[in-house]
């Protein structure tokens, strides 16, 4: 077993599988928060200087949850600077730069006061639906108006990822960041988003399977707009019914159930063709609710 060493830089203290310099982030700003805890091979950083944060996403050191090799998770990172680019939207997370370090490759994104909706460090399952600090606990209690704005923040990025021909991979409730004191919803990392046509070439794509559509566990399946149909779908039962009992237990009437259930169909060919149908749906529906 690999004995962990301790990294602390300003503010923060971690743990890694082995040494790593980080000269470099010591050299951007003051260091105030750290998140350790993924298994992309990515670690993550809150920094400040002259008044201004931004968040750091880095990879090349060892991290203690990842598998895999440094070399991959860079060549991950670095494969994601055009999806930031071409995908930037305004409830995208900003990049605003990204460069190589001695050991690693770094991109640089304006900071969001946004709490992730899937914080498993903090709170790992069951605690993050019935504990009162969890943020995915204190948003399902805000009203269900404020849960379908942000609901359709996330619809309306989407509808942006489907016009330029990409397809949602590993999108669920950890890419989703709610701002509680202003009402905002951002995503972030959507690294794993593929330019269409995409032929499932795995078996189990990445993702939570809370979130996945059939297709995501088939080799040779067709990623595509009704796979991202799915997804919302699956996203608006996390956020506003029962996530995986998908029964009545739901927040948002009637009408919007109807769109929701259609669009998890396990046919595809019975879900909505595109997310353009699906909203064009969903907002008739949500004129009903309201």
């Amino acid at each position: 077993m690999v004995e962990l060493q301790v990294i602390s830089l300003d503010k923060v203290s971690f743990q890694l599988k082995e040494q790593h310099n980080f000269e470099w982030l010591l050299n951007m700003g003051e260091v105030f928060s750290v998140f350790d805890e993924q298994d992309s091979g990515n670690i993550c950083f809150g920094i400040e200087k002259n008044g201004t944060k931004k968040f750091v996403k880095y990879a090349g050191a060892k991290t203690k949850e990842y598998t895999g090799q440094p070399e991959d998770a860079i060549e991950l990172l670095k494969n994601s600077i055009p999806l930031y680019r071409e995908l930037q939207y305004k409830h995208l997370i900003h990049l605003i730069e990204h460069f190589e370090v001695e050991k690693g490759y770094v991109l640089v994104f304006e900071w969001f006061d946004g709490e992730c909706l899937h914080s498993h460090w903090s709170f790992p399952p069951p605690h993050k639906y019935t504990h009162p600090g969890s943020p995915f606990y204190r948003f399902k209690q805000l009203p269900v108006e404020q849960r379908l704005r942000s609901f359709n923040s996330i619809l309306d990025f989407h509808l942006n990822v489907e016009k330029n021909n990409y397809v949602a991979v590993d999108f669920y409730d950890g890419s989703i960041l709610y701002d509680f004191k202003n009402n905002v919803t951002k995503i972030c990392d959507i690294d794993l988003y593929k330019k269409k046509p995409f032929i499932n070439t795995m078996g189990r794509l990445w993702g939570s399977s809370r979130f996945m559509s059939p297709e995501e566990f088939k080799i040779g399946s067709n990623i595509d707009e009704r796979t991202n149909v799915f997804n919302m779908g699956a996203i608006a039962f996390g956020l506003l019914g029962g996530e995986l009992d998908r029964s009545i237990l739901w927040d948002a009437g009637q009408e919007l159930y109807q769109v929701a259930i259609k669009a998890v169909k396990s046919d595809r060919r019975e879900r909505y063709s595109t997310i353009e149908e699906f909203i064009s749906d969903w907002e008739s529906a949500s004129k009903q609710h309201l």
